[in-house]
């Protein structure tokens, strides 16, 4: 699965439990008593819920980044020519690029 549709996908999750919660929040307040408490409870779980998810991906976006960080400063270790030439091209090209504007 791509990163664009894992986002897509947590995206509208996220825009689901959110729909949910507003929706059982609108409901408790033309609520009294023991419903309503019911009512918000389920909100605050959900959203409780949404909140843990995110983090949980957080992390995991914390812990891809880390391993791409990694392995890049293997690979420039190992190969410091090779990486002084990317880095040049990539300059040169941003400077051409730049340049034309």
């Amino acid at each position: 699965m791509s990163i664009e549709q894992t986002r897509d996908q947590i995206v509208d999750q996220f825009s689901s439990v959110l729909s949910e919660a507003e929706s059982l929040l609108n409901k408790a307040t033309h609520e009294t008593g023991e419903k309503a408490r019911d009512l918000r409870s389920q909100a605050e779980a959900r959203l409780l819920s949404a909140k843990l998810k995110l983090q949980e991906l957080q992390g995991a976006a914390v812990d891809r980044a880390k391993d791409a960080a990694r392995v890049t400063d293997d690979y420039v270790h190992e190969n410091p020519w090779q990486a002084v030439g990317i880095a040049a091209a990539v300059g040169l090209v941003a400077g051409l690029l730049m340049n034309r504007r």
